[in-house]
């Protein structure tokens, strides 16, 4: 479900603006609403399936998913669309969130890595299926229906959540729930993504963009004060004590700025660049998932044997040289480049992910995985965000504003002029060049919080948080 709806809107982003008569900032937050949707309750979220369970809890984000995707396709209008987007989001969130802490919950230390590959694989071919179904969708039948196919899945879903999963988690039954935490959290990162979003398409004045920035810096600093006195913290700061979480966190932060816009670049480029449909689109992006799905697995399977270092570390080079080989990409490169370089992209990222989750959530302790599984998707979701505001904003570095609006709300490659598609690639070029460095970075933090293999004791990477 998840996979599904990462990607289905990505192909189909302007033909549901088109239809809607959404101009470039409403279009870009159909995508916003989702992942601000998703990332803005996740503390709240993670700390709760401590205290009341992680099935509960996975159950009630199917329904309320299954609910904003029927609503989604039900709106009239983009603010709708918007709402109802946001809405979808949370119930993702929710599933995004446990489904990593219930796996972690039910695995083996020495397994985990592969079982969290496997978990990959479903996310895999709901990003394919999203590829694809949306370019069918669209090219056959009303824009709508990209929503409509939710709703079946989903009803299942929560049936089948409800009556097969078995609560495993310890708890901490009758924990009290830190409310002025969330509040504090919840205002500073919204305050921040509405800034980034805001600086990066011209939606606000400057004014109102450092308004948002000084307000989510005054949020933060008050919500780590309060943190550090209260007896059960939203966010268990000792967490940040245990080396290999912070390195893992801060290493995925950098990495998902730096891939997380790349797909949706690439789906411009083929449309409003190449001149495909939408289906020929999406099918042209598979051998990144194909890659991605395969060696996923893989990794996660041989990191359980001879420790997450080796594939991190290769996974985060690989995915720069990709990064630096598509900012070489122009109007006329031929599609056969292009595939390797997807390729090369999909197998740097799946090198990396199910490693570095399984050294993520095998450092923490039993009862603190709920929250730090939400700590490790709200980096992520943040850090998608920064890069879908990132790539714009260095794109208008090279492309006037104007030009780039025009492009992304267009529907036909034709109605572009030729100049305009140049400028457009430079702004391409310039983009991924910058998402290299970025991705390079991460490469420090990761190898800098050591490597676990298989026969350490849990207890050594916890030492820190335990004297805590």
């Amino acid at each position: 479900m998840a996979g599904l709806d990462s990607r289905i809107i990505i192909v189909g982003l302007p033909q549901v603006a088109s239809a809607l008569r959404a101009d470039a900032e409403q279009a870009i937050w159909f995508t916003q609403a989702y992942v601000l949707g998703t990332t803005a309750a996740l503390l709240l979220i993670g700390r709760v399936t401590d205290i009341v369970g992680r099935v509960k809890i996975y159950t009630s984000g199917f329904a309320i998913f299954t609910i904003g995707s029927a609503l989604t396709s039900l709106a009239l209008e983009p603010t709708q669309v918007i709402l109802f987007r946001g809405i979808q989001g949370l119930g993702a969130g929710i599933l995004f969130t446990n489904s990593i802490a219930m796996i972690t919950d039910a695995t083996p230390k020495n397994e985990l890595g592969f079982f969290l590959g496997v978990n990959q694989i479903a996310f895999r071919f709901g990003a394919m299926a999203g590829l694809t179904l949306s370019g069918i969708i669209i090219s056959f039948l009303d824009w709508r229906a990209l929503f409509y196919i939710n709703v079946p899945i989903g009803i299942f879903g929560t049936f089948w959540a409800h009556r097969r999963l078995k609560e495993i988690a310890i708890l901490e039954r009758g924990a009290p729930i830190d409310w002025i935490g969330f509040v504090m959290f919840t205002a500073s990162l919204t305050s921040f993504l509405l800034a980034l979003t805001f600086a990066a398409y011209g939606i606000a004045e400057q004014v109102t963009v450092y308004v948002l920035l000084i307000i989510s810096l005054t949020s933060m600093l008050a919500f780590i004060a309060y943190e550090r006195k209260h007896e059960h913290p939203l966010l268990d700061l000792k967490l940040l004590k245990i080396r290999e979480f912070t390195g893992g966190i801060t290493a995925q932060l950098l990495n998902a700025i730096a891939w997380g816009a790349v797909l949706l670049l690439l789906s411009l480029y083929f449309q409003l660049v190449v001149g495909l449909s939408p289906f020929d689109a999406g099918i042209r992006m598979i051998p990144f998932d194909i890659v991605f799905l395969f060696l996923g697995v893989i990794g996660g399977r041989l990191s359980d044997r001879f420790g997450h270092l080796p594939f991190t570390t290769s996974g985060l080079a690989l995915t720069s040289i990709s990064l630096y080989l598509f900012s070489t990409i122009d109007a006329s490169t031929p599609y056969s480049l292009i595939v390797i370089y997807m390729m090369l992209l999909g197998a740097g990222i799946g090198l990396f992910v199910s490693p570095n989750i399984s050294s993520i959530m095998g450092s923490v302790p039993t009862q603190r995985r709920g929250i730090a599984s939400a700590f490790r998707a709200t980096f992520f979701n943040v850090g998608f965000t920064i890069s879908l505001n990132l790539a714009v904003l260095i794109m208008t570095f090279t492309v006037p504003y104007a030009i780039v609006t025009m492009i992304i709300s267009s529907t036909n490659a034709i109605v572009i002029p030729e100049a305009d598609k140049l400028l457009f690639v430079e702004g391409l070029k310039n983009t991924y060049l910058w998402l290299a460095v970025l991705n390079t970075a991460a490469i420090l933090p990761s190898v800098l919080r050591g490597g676990r293999f298989r026969n350490n004791s849990p207890k050594d990477f916890r030492a820190s948080y335990e004297k805590s």
